[in-house]
Parts: structure tokens; sequence; C-alpha cells
């Protein structure tokens, strides 16, 4: 199995990294990001309208590096959080800690002159995208994230839908099929995960080009853990040339099985999750001149299913625009949408759409109170297709603080 082989991979490179470091420099940092939140919404009383529209929650992430010699370093990025924190948490209003390992590899870097070459192993972030670099609160210049990192949609890889009816009766969040897998509500997949997936990496950069190739177990619309039952290996990969200072042009893919193993049983005969798998598309780009700077994600996702002509797809995308007013305030929005596809089932019945379209829009600003404190406040529109009230919008505000514990070097 995969995971297997990166898990070895880590434990014999750690192994061999020590008797490498002793001719090199080492040390060790963990800088961390702890945030504070206010949101009121009507979000929180969808399912239960007694409930209070206003609401609380925290996140504190630490990443700590530890570096052996010249080449060897182990990254890890970790998340605790009191949810709802983030706007998407708050269709669940109940309070409760969550942990999240977003990252966690042994990494192996080359330099030479304007070329690096980094290998990693371990649980990665995928390689697909570009949001999920910015997933930290100080980088993201809003408090919420685009459509397609977190959006459960009316699909799961744990279920199998009988057809076209079975899934416009879904909705996003929830979903219960009834042709396979466990019986009961479970939660929708989201297009692209910003959490962790087992597997390797190479990253390449030179000059003006950047590229990275991925190997995970799980794809980015069902990750799976390193005790999880296992998926299939698969690949993504992304690159990107910097055309000028300040602006760069990208793309990135992925394809692979993305149903849960669990599946198999309920899988027309002679077929695997092999023989169903998801894939994505997508470009982006960055610039920045002066007091502006500018990112935008177009992409496309599809997902094969048993018993449809037509699989289920969609395409999502996002332009966001920060301005600098003075040095401790800016201004940022970010407009985006996520419009789901035609299907067909193997009996010949159709829809324009799987789901609703969706809309968002958000606007916020953030005020420096010193070099390491961010207050951010921001408030979103999303408009679902056929609903015209306001009952998912969200106004927010989050404190942003961080700081570095522990930054010492040896040698």
């Amino acid at each position: 199995m995969l995971s297997r082989a990166a898990n070895a991979a880590i434990i014999l490179a750690a192994v061999s990294s020590f008797a490498l470091a002793q001719d090199g420099t080492y040390g060790v940092t963990v800088p961390v990001t702890a945030s504070f939140g206010v949101m009121d919404t009507h979000r929180l009383q969808q399912s239960d309208p007694s409930r209070r529209a206003a609401t609380y929650g925290f996140r504190v992430t630490a990443s700590p590096t530890l570096r052996f010699g010249r080449h060897w370093f182990v990254y890890a990025s970790l998340q605790e959080r009191l949810t709802p924190y983030f706007y998407y948490d708050a269709y669940y209003p109940d309070h409760d800690f969550d942990f999240d390992l977003l990252q966690a590899f042994l990494g192996y870097s080359l330099r030479s002159g304007k070329t690096a070459l980094v290998f990693k192993a371990g649980e990665l972030s995928t390689a697909f995208g570009a949001f999920p670099l910015r997933y930290d609160d100080m980088q993201n210049p809003l408090n919420d994230q685009p459509l397609a990192y977190n959006t459960q949609l009316p699909l799961t890889a744990r279920q199998l839908p009988c057809g076209t009816r079975d899934v416009l009766h879904q909705s996003y969040g929830y979903v219960w099929n009834f042709c396979g897998g466990p019986s009961g509500w479970v939660d929708g997949s989201v297009p692209a995960t910003q959490y962790a997936l087992p597997g390797v990496q190479i990253e390449l950069s030179s000059g003006r080009f950047d590229a990275r190739a991925q190997l995970a177990d799980g794809s980015p619309a069902n990750p799976l853990g390193w005790v999880s039952p296992r998926s299939y290996a698969q690949w993504a990969a992304g690159g990107g040339y910097t055309i000028r200072q300040g602006f760069r042009a990208g793309m990135s893919g992925f394809r692979g099985p993305y149903l849960s193993p669990g599946l198999r049983g309920a899988l027309p005969s002679g077929s695997s999750p092999r023989s169903f798998p998801a894939g994505g598309l997508g470009f982006d780009s960055q610039w920045a001149r002066g007091r502006f700077s500018l990112n935008a994600e177009w992409q496309r996702f599809w997902f094969a299913e048993p018993g449809f002509q037509v699989s289920p797809s969609l395409t999502a995308g996002y332009g966001e625009l920060k301005a600098v007013l003075t040095p401790r305030v800016y201004l940022a929005c970010r407009a985006g949408w996520l419009s789901p596809g035609e299907i067909v089932d193997h009996a010949g019945i159709r829809a324009d759409h799987f789901a609703p379209g969706l809309r968002n829009l958000e606007t916020g600003a953030g005020i420096w109170l010193n070099r390491r404190q961010l207050v951010k406040i921001s408030y979103s529109w999303l408009h679902m297709q056929g609903d015209a009230g306001h009952d998912y919008d969200v106004l927010g505000l989050q404190l942003v603080t961080s700081f570095t514990p522990l930054n010492r070097a040896f040698r």
C-alpha cells in the first residue's frame, strides 16, 4: 500500500538524516497562529429555529519545523478548533472540539543556483489548487473560503445513488442514498480538500518556472487517514510560470478512484472503485502591483458514478481582490460561484443540474493592531439558485495573533 511505503520512507529517511546532520546546522522553530472568532448568521438556526443567531469559536494552528543539516527537515501543521469557527461550520451549531492534521512530512531539499528541488513523504496537502497554500488566517485576507474548498455536495463517496431522482432528492451537506453503502445520513463530499492526504511529492522551481507532482492514497474529494481502510493510489500535479514580477499563472489537476473501499460489493460485476474515478482541472493566477493584489481560480470537477450515462460534474471559481489603504488597514473582496452540471442515468432520466447553483460574495476589511495581531471583519452573501432569502449570509469578526514560542538553531 502507498501509505505503508510512505510511512516506511519517513522512518528510514529520518534515521539517515540524523547521521547526515553531523556535517550541517540544525534547529527547531514552532510558529503558532491563534484566532478567536464571532459570527452572526441564520445558518445556526437551520436545524433548530429556537437557537440564537450568534456564536463564537477559536482556532489554534501550530507549524513546527525540525531541520537536520542542510538538506533534511521535518514539517507539520496541526490545527485545533472550537466549532463553529469557520463560516461553513455554522450549519452545525453545537460547540465541539475538532483536531485536524493539515500536514506532517519528512522533506529533503537540494539547491543549485536558481534551481531548487524538494522531496516530501508523509501527510501532505493536495497538489491540486492554489487556495490551500493560503489556509492560514494570517494569509487569508477574509474569513471565509472559496466554495470549491468548503461546500459539501449532494454527493458522497460512501453511498451510491440509484439514479437521477435519487441525486435530486439530496441537499448540500447531508446525503442519504439507497443503492449501496451504509444506511442513514452521511456527509457530502467536498470537491477539493484542505486537509492531509498520505503520499509522496516532488517539487521543482527554476527561475520563473515551478512544478509539483504528487502520488497520494486518497482523493482530494475523499481524503483518508493512515488508519482508514485503504483507497487506491492516484496522482495530482501542478505548476506555474511567473510571467513578470508580481504576475504568475498556473494550472493543476488530479485523477483517480474516490469511492470508499467499502462500496466494492455494491459496484457492477467486474468493476472496482478504479472503474469510477474522480478528476479535477484548474487554472489559477496571482497578480500584485503597488497597493493591489489579485488571486483567482477556475476549476472543473467530475465524479464517475455507476448507473449513469452522464455522471455528475461541476465548475467553480472565484476572484479575490485586496487593496492596502494604509500600512495598517486593507480592504478585500472575493466573488465566487459553484455550478453543478447535467446528469443522465442509464434509464435515460435527465436533469440539467444535479443541484442548485451557488453564488458567493464576501467583502471585508483588516486592521493590523501591531505586526503580530490582525482584526478581520467580513460579510458573506451566499445565494442558492431558487432561494431569494438571506438565511445563509454571515457577519463575522476574527482576532488573529501570531507568535513563535520556540525558535532555536544549533550547530
